[in-house]
């Protein structure tokens, strides 16, 4: 039976995939000081590491990065939610079985690839995923509002925990955690002995120590009040597109402009004063519940969303433009294949840096871990355009759907034409 090809993406989804795929190359510059065990009081003499340009890197790392993609990663993921819903309802069919089941095996997915890197954000993202399904039947303006409350919580959050450290509880309980573990496998662990355990140990070692790192993970992420913050961003991107904003973005046109504008106003000097703050000698002392730690959460809650929404806005007028369209469409097959992309990372990171690999850890600064993050960007826009050329998603993203559907996905472009 002669069956129809697949459709091609509109001009949104082009959009979004373009928006995921910068998203993906913010988030792996950001990772990459991690991935690598950058450490600059560790004074490395490396012809990777340069003392005169890392600094100003890593300021304007703090200042533009960090922190704004994984927000546009966030707002991308509620999009997504309503895109799918949006088109059950064209389609006169009840969704949300079709996306618990994405979001469970995104889940399985997710929990193995935090054995490769403990710094993993797709398992956190499934779970906070069915955490936000009950919240979709409100209003847009009541989501924006609760968006917009959690966005900013983080502030009294953090406030409130100065007065009563026993509310950070859940967090010293996974930092004990994680703690235990890495005893149990390796014995008592100073942060020397961890360097050097990372530097010779095996593939199995490094194992072991991602499945203590999750402890510690999930322990940070509860104390820097990231669950918040990423719902938040999550039900303003449904409310974008549950809404069409992007659709009637010639009638929203002042709305993005307004943004844009107060985006640079209020982000730059906040996220000036975070990229200060963290190239301190006080960053530590956030940890300790001190003043200063407060000013560093209002910093990051007033910078980084703001900037992060002034990027979409542009990159949003951007794509209306003849070039922005054709440099954005260059752009939107690593989108197409984020979830392949962003594991790909992980193991080309391990790869590179650990010692059971080419063993650079702790070799390479921020300018040429940028440089790479970049080389490596360009890399995978190669990849993604020639594979999408011949298969209809990548592979992870082919392991995902056919989970999913509970069926075996046709893969290669051919075999959808006849059937």
């Amino acid at each position: 039976m002669i069956t129809t090809q697949p459709t091609q993406n509109s001009e949104r989804e082009t959009f979004m995939d373009a928006l995921r795929g910068f998203a993906i190359l913010g988030i792996f510059i950001a990772n990459l000081a991690h991935l690598s065990f950058y450490n600059e009081s560790a004074k490395v003499i490396s012809p990777w590491i340069m003392e005169s340009w890392d600094g100003t890197v890593r300021f304007l790392q703090y200042l533009f990065i960090e922190g704004k993609f994984y927000s546009i990663f966030s707002l991308l993921f509620g999009w997504g939610i309503a895109f799918q819903l949006k088109r059950g309802i064209e389609k006169g069919t009840d969704t949300i079985p079709l996306i618990k089941r994405r979001l469970f095996f995104m889940l399985l997915l997710g929990g193995i690839h935090l054995l490769i890197w403990s710094g993993d954000i797709v398992f956190f993202y499934a779970l906070l995923g069915f955490i936000i399904l009950p919240l979709l039947k409100f209003t847009n303006k009541t989501l924006l509002i609760i968006g917009s409350t959690l966005l900013l919580s983080p502030i009294l959050l953090y406030a409130v925990k100065m007065y009563f450290p026993i509310l950070n509880f859940p967090a010293i309980f996974l930092f004990d955690m994680g703690d235990q573990v890495t005893h149990f496998f390796f014995g008592e662990m100073s942060n020397e002995k961890y360097r050097a355990l990372m530097h010779e140990g095996s593939w199995l070692d490094q194992l072991k120590s991602n499945i203590a790192g999750v402890f510690y993970r999930y322990g940070y992420l509860i104390y820097v009040s990231r669950i918040s913050k990423v719902i938040g961003m999550f039900l303003i991107g449904y409310v974008i597109g549950r809404s069409d904003f992007y659709k009637k973005l010639k009638q929203h046109r002042k709305t993005v402009i307004t943004i844009i504008i107060l985006g640079i106003l209020i982000g730059i000097p906040f996220n000036y004063l975070l990229a200060s703050y963290m190239s301190s000698s006080v960053r530590g002392e956030y940890y300790n519940l001190q003043p200063s730690g407060l000013k560093l959460t209002i910093y990051y809650a007033l910078g980084v969303v703001p900037l992060a929404l002034t990027y979409v806005g542009l990159l949003m007028f951007g794509f209306q433009t003849k070039l922005g369209h054709k440099i954005l469409q260059i752009v939107s097959p690593v989108g197409r294949m984020a979830f392949t992309n962003y594991i790909s990372h992980s193991l080309i990171g391990n790869f590179v840096f650990l010692g059971a690999g080419l063993e650079m850890m702790g070799k390479v600064g921020p300018l040429y871990l940028t440089l790479f993050g970049i080389m490596v960007f360009i890399i995978q826009i190669i990849f993604s355009t020639i594979w999408l050329r011949y298969f209809q998603y990548g592979p992870a993203e082919w392991v995902w759907r056919s989970l999913t559907y509970r069926k075996i996905q046709p893969m290669r472009l051919t075999q959808i034409a006849f059937k």
